[in-house]
This record gives structure tokens, sequence and C-alpha cells, in this order.
């Protein structure tokens, strides 16, 4: 059951992994961002929701065959039955997209059952396919061989590395069109906060570079009259 607070969940739906980056590093926090992935269709909105791991190995060729897809307790196919709904799946792929992490029938799977995403820092077969079911989903690059040909599905909901960021099951993951991060679960109220906080000034920020202001004293803020300028922007617009 998930405990992500639907105010947290809202206010991460409206925030970019730019400023949540920002966020996490003041807190000392240097490698949430996931390397390497970008989503394969358009984000026109956020994924959401908290992680749900599956963890790759190197493959041993004697346990690996064809086969073992025939066993319903086989990690992958039972990490794609069992991530909840609301959850993102994230994958452990060794940030080796040589062989598909999953392909386009257990991605749709996935959306079927109301997952909010799915995060591999390997690649996906049928990606085409994948890019227009309408689930965000982030990887590697393209890649048409089965898992079995260099991975050996080992561990659910274990944590894992995806591309070099530590993830625990339950921290919360964000995507958006720069990739995806990591945000550790007991922070992620105070982290959706601030950085939704952050969003509402550097809208005002922005307006205001358009309009012709400098950056100096603006961004960042170091002027008395940025502040007063930007509760007086706040009442306008109702934010």
């Amino acid at each position: 059951m998930s405990t992500l607070k639907t105010e947290t969940r809202q206010k991460l739906m409206e925030v970019s992994t730019a400023t949540l980056a920002t966020c996490l590093f003041k807190r000392g926090l240097r490698n949430q961002f996931i390397q390497g992935v970008s989503r394969l269709s358009v984000a026109d909105k956020n994924m959401v929701g908290e992680a749900f791991t599956l963890r790759y190995i190197p493959a041993r060729e004697d346990l690996n065959g064809i086969e073992v897809f025939k066993n319903p307790s086989h990690p992958q196919r039972k990490a794609v039955e069992d991530c909840p709904p609301g959850a993102v799946l994230v994958i452990d792929s060794r940030k080796d997209a040589r062989a598909a992490s999953a392909g386009g029938i257990l991605v749709g799977r996935l959306m079927a059952r109301g997952v909010a995403g799915v995060v591999s820092d390997g690649g996906f077969r049928d990606s085409t396919e994948i890019s227009r079911l309408g689930i965000p989903a982030y990887h590697q690059r393209p890649s048409a061989p089965t898992n079995l040909t260099h991975h050996q599905a080992i561990d659910i909901n274990v944590p894992i590395g995806c591309g070099d960021a530590p993830v625990f099951p339950g921290d919360i993951i964000v995507g958006d069109g720069d990739g995806a991060i990591v945000l550790p679960a007991e922070l992620a109220d105070e982290l959706a906060s601030e950085a939704f906080e952050m969003t509402v000034f550097e809208d005002f920020v922005t307006e205001q570079v358009k309009n012709g202001h400098s950056i100096t004293g603006l961004y960042p803020n170091t002027q008395p009259q940025t502040t007063a300028d930007f509760q007086a922007w706040r009442i306008r617009h109702g934010r």
C-alpha cells in the first residue's frame, strides 16, 4: 500500500528533476540522478511513484535458457505482476543495454495494471511500440536480444543501483523530460515542498528575464527589492 501523501505526489508532478537535484545537493546527496537514461515518449507530465525494484546479474548459461520464462516465479515475470499500481518499476540492468530489460508486452502489462512508470539502466526491445503506449518508460537505448542473452533476473524489491543511483524499495522516483531522479523516502515531503517553492520563484524569474531584467540580484535573489517584487507577483498570480 502506498505511503506517498497525495499532496506530496501533486507537488512532485509540478517540479523538475533539475530543481530536485539542487534540493538534494543542499543536503549532501549528489548521486540521486539516474545517469544515462532518457524517456521514450514525450514527457507531457511527470512520472511519480514509489520504487519497486528488479535486479539482474550476469547470465549463467546453464541456468538461463529460454525455458525459464515458463516459470511463473521467474523474477522478471513476477516483478511485472507484483509491482503495485502507482509504483515505478526500477530495473538494475548493470548499465548494460546489450540485452533488453523488457519488451512491449511486459511494459504494456505494467501499464494495464496501473503502474506509474518503468526505468532501466539497460535497454528495452520494442522501443517504438513502448513509446506509443503512454506509460513513462526510461532506458539507455533500444535493444533487440532477450534479457536472457546477457542478464539473469535474480532479485525483486531489494536495494539496487540504477544508472549509478542507489535505489531502495519505497524511495520516490520522479521522472521528466530530462530523466529520472531518486528521492529518499524519508525526505520526500520536505523535498517536494522546497522544490515546489523553488519552482514558483523560478517561474517569476523566468518572466522577469523575458521582460529584459538582469539576473544580477534576481537569480540568486540577493536584493530586498527582488523579494518584494516576487511577493507582489505571487499575489497577482495566486501562487
